[in-house]
């Protein structure tokens, strides 16, 4: 059975020597961030993930979700107690305002609880998840009538809610959608049609759940600019915030899946459903963007989250597996062989995941709290600036993390040789799950050319150097730490194979736009590795910084060692990226269709 211990000590490193959240304290929630409360927050979460919700996976895993003949979800045995103490516990309203009932604590710091629910069980995790970026979406674009009626109820768990996008003829394309919207008299809009890859669509975990639904207003212009955003209750809410009749909006059917099979991914039938409109008519895109960039984050940490637990599972297997004595002559003489982690290629795959988790979980922290910054700074120029970050890395969160969670999975069942193809061990179930976060909220090819189409260009590439800028500013600052040296070494090289490919792109691609689309995927990669890179020299400088302070040495000197292999191992991949880059779209488009 696989086991699951939150990283509770790396995050607050990241938090408080890495990014020194302290610094912060004058944005609205920070104040009350002390250590001691992000310690109790994050200790409490752990318990939670490891004592509650991880037991549950590989029981929501077989049991999966149940469609009864009313239309109705039963989620698996255990998944409705655990959502009630998750719920009771305040965790969904963790970042969310105070004034509809959140805590307004830093996102950062939700950023991290959520890697500890997805790693601990995805499928469960996804309610919550959902519901919060629903939370945002509401709290940016919606009347102030709506905040009141749906914010409290939806930030205290009481309801969750969903993201109605895709129909069966339309996925990224979202201009060719045909869900209908219907003025009535009475303000509201009569929503009729079919949506499907719905996921926790129908469920019994809440009392309600509020649907975000994408439709075209009867008259509005054909294509994306013609699409508004409703609010579609499954049942009706009353002025004082009581459950009125059923809307009508069902669950057609659940999709049988590769994975995540607790969460259930519903076709919903819209017939007639009262809804309400969301922001301002035919800028529907708009405001569920919102949503949307938040959710690409989610997934993002999600990849990140499955490679985390199919690590430690690992980890956990080579070091208890006997097989072969190492090249070096035996380590455990007084055993019939050695166990496997002893053997370089094991302590590759491992070393991969490692020097990939800790890097990743820095990025995702840190673009968190640039997205704190943007959403409650004052000063206007620090709110672009970080506004600029979320633009140009949302797209590589949730291309790159879920691309090489999907493959840390796998390498990790590689580990367990024939024993990961089994089910007991748990490793299959983390490669299915980990599967879905590269497909759903946008493929991540969809997520490269949104990189290189729109990031880059965007307000002539500002958010592209201002990156630049940042890691240049590094640079200077500790060019004469030798400490620091190996670290600075191998982030040069990758940030310099970024520019490179970038003045490709700038040089050839204007006229021949197809190689963009397909140097797109590897020019995600390529600025993934150069950030994660960026993320490993802050990290050892503030080790280091720990290290003279009298820190825990070993646990300091692993993150150093662990670091140094991502600069000697991993970081050279940016010169194979540009190579790729540079060789442009001939070959790739030079057979006809009817050759493949």
């Amino acid at each position: 059975m696989p086991v699951y211990k939150a990283p509770v000590e790396d995050v607050l490193f990241l938090l408080n020597d890495v990014l020194q959240l302290e610094r912060y304290g004058n944005l609205p929630g920070f104040a009350e961030a002390t250590p001691d409360l992000l310690k109790a927050v994050l200790e409490e979460g752990a318990k939670l993930c490891e004592e509650v919700l991880q037991p549950l996976n590989r029981i929501g895993d077989q049991q999966g979700c149940t469609r009864n003949p009313d239309g109705s979800v039963t989620t698996p045995e255990g998944f409705k107690e655990a959502y009630e103490t998750f719920a009771a516990g305040g965790w969904v309203g963790l970042a969310a305002d105070p004034e509809y009932g959140g805590q307004g604590l830093p996102f950062a710091l939700a950023a991290a609880i959520s890697e500890f629910t997805f790693s601990a069980n995805l499928a469960f995790a996804m309610h919550p998840s959902l519901t919060q970026g629903a939370i945002t979406a509401l709290a940016m674009h919606a009347s102030d009538e709506i905040k009141r009626t749906y914010l409290p109820k939806m930030i205290s768990g009481a309801w969750t809610g969903t993201m109605n996008l895709t129909e069966a003829h339309c996925g990224t394309d979202l201009g060719l959608l045909r869900t209908k919207a219907v003025p009535k008299d009475d303000g509201s809009y009569a929503i009729t049609g079919t949506k499907i890859f719905i996921s926790a669509g129908e469920h019994d975990l809440a009392e309600n759940i509020v649907h975000l639904v994408l439709a075209r207003i009867e008259g509005a212009p054909e294509g994306i600019k013609g699409i508004s955003l409703f609010v579609v209750p499954k049942f009706l809410p009353g002025k004082d915030g009581t459950l009125g009749p059923r809307n009508g909006v069902s669950c057609g059917s659940i999709e049988e899946k590769m994975g995540i099979h607790a969460n259930a991914t519903c076709v919903m039938n819209y017939d007639g459903g009262t809804g309400w409109l969301v922001g301002e008519a035919e800028k529907g895109m708009r405001a569920m963007f919102t949503m949307m960039n938040e959710a690409r984050i989610g997934v993002g940490i999600q990849g990140l989250a499955l490679s985390e637990i199919a690590y430690q599972n690992a980890a956990a297997y080579a070091r208890e597996r006997l097989q072969g004595r190492a090249l070096t002559g035996a380590k455990a003489p007084d055993k019939p062989a050695d166990p496997i982690i002893v053997h370089p290629d094991v302590r590759r795959m491992l070393m991969n995941l490692k020097a990939f988790n800790e890097a990743a979980r820095a990025l995702v922290v840190w673009t968190a709290l640039e997205g704190d910054i943007a959403m409650r700074a004052e000063d206007e120029a620090e709110r672009q600036k970080s506004e600029d970050h979320l633009g140009l890395l949302t797209p590589v969160i949730k291309g790159v993390l879920t691309d090489v969670g999907f493959r840390n999975a796998v390498e990790a069942q590689q580990v367990y040789g024939g024993h990961g193809y089994i089910a007991e061990h748990g490793m299959e179930q983390f490669v299915r799950d980990a599967r879905i976060p590269m497909i759903y909220e946008g493929t991540n090819g969809i997520q490269a050319l949104d990189l290189v189409g729109r990031k880059l260009p965007k307000d002539g590439g500002r958010a592209l150097m201002a990156f630049f800028k940042e890691v240049d500013g590094f640079f200077a600052e500790n060019k004469d730490d030798e400490a620091l040296k190996p670290y600075l070494d191998g982030l040069k090289r990758g940030r310099d194979d970024l520019e490179k490919a970038t003045q490709w792109f700038m040089a050839n691609a204007m006229a021949a736009p197809d190689n963009a689309g397909a140097g797109a995927t590897d020019y995600m990669h390529l600025l993934g590795l150069v950030a994660l890179g960026f993320m490993w020299a802050r990290m050892a400088k503030a080790a280091q910084a720990k290290l003279a302070d009298g820190g825990e040495k070993a646990w300091i000197e692993a993150k150093l060692v662990t670091g140094r292999y991502f600069m000697d191992r991993i970081m050279p991949e940016t010169a194979a990226h540009l190579a790729r880059i540079s060789s442009g779209a001939d070959s790739m488009m030079a057979l006809d269709a009817e050759a493949f």
